[in-house]
């Protein structure tokens, strides 16, 4: 015997608005995270010597990259969409067509501070 859907299930489709709203939480808790390896890499910059060159070696390292690709992509995506939380804090930008393009807004500038970082950080 099948078990019936929930409705909500059933109804409910995801908008733009509500995913935002559940990556910008989830952004949060990675950039979180995230720090406690930004404050070790301090860390050893600090002590030196072995413990900066395995701290170099694993940031340097393939996962290390991806790591910190993620990172920035937590926090290109969360000082956006903090910024877009800010103008509505002021009032600014409910009107439903503000709202969708406010939300591309943020997808697209997420896209474009990740890669401009990341450009920054490795020609200079």
């Amino acid at each position: 015997m099948a078990r019936p859907l929930s409705p909500h299930l059933t109804w409910y489709k995801p908008q733009i608005t509500s995913v935002l709203s559940i990556l910008h939480r989830l952004t949060g808790i990675a950039l979180a995270v995230g720090s406690i390896a930004l404050a070790w890499w301090v860390v050893a910059v600090a002590v030196g010597g072995a413990t900066f060159a395995n701290t170099t070696a694993v940031y340097t390292s393939i996962i290390g990259q991806i790591f910190l690709f993620g990172w920035t992509l937590a926090l290109s995506f969360h000082l956006s969409n903090g910024i877009r939380h800010l103008f509505w804090d002021a009032g600014y930008g409910f009107e439903m067509t503000t709202v969708n393009r406010s939300g591309m807004a943020v997808l697209l500038m997420t896209a474009v501070l990740t890669i401009v970082v990341w450009l920054i950080a490795l020609i200079g």
